[in-house]
């Protein structure tokens, strides 16, 4: 992962780690269920962020190194491998 990708998603990451432990407080205040929701969402959709921002890295890096270096067989796998991780966000 470059430098750049790395720094920005553990920043996310650290914001959703508050995130997470808002709801949490939330939950132990009894707050109101859709405010509760509401910031699941939230949370929901800045991990689909980072997840956008590391994936579009591996395409940018690791699949186009496969694909520059004529190996086959190391393009079938990360193709494989992209397959599989994109199938499995949308279940």
């Amino acid at each position: 992962m470059r430098t750049d990708i790395k720094s920005s998603c553990l920043k996310r990451l650290k914001r959703i780690e508050g995130q997470v432990r808002g709801l949490t407080r939330m939950v132990e205040e009894d707050r109101y269920c859709i405010d509760i929701v509401t910031q699941i969402a939230a949370a929901r959709t800045a991990l689909r962020r980072v997840e956008e921002e590391i994936l579009r890295d591996h395409v940018a890096h690791c699949v186009d190194h496969a694909i520059a270096s004529g190996d086959r067989e190391e393009q079938r796998k990360k193709i494989a491998e992209l397959m599989d991780v994109v199938s499995r966000a949308d279940r």
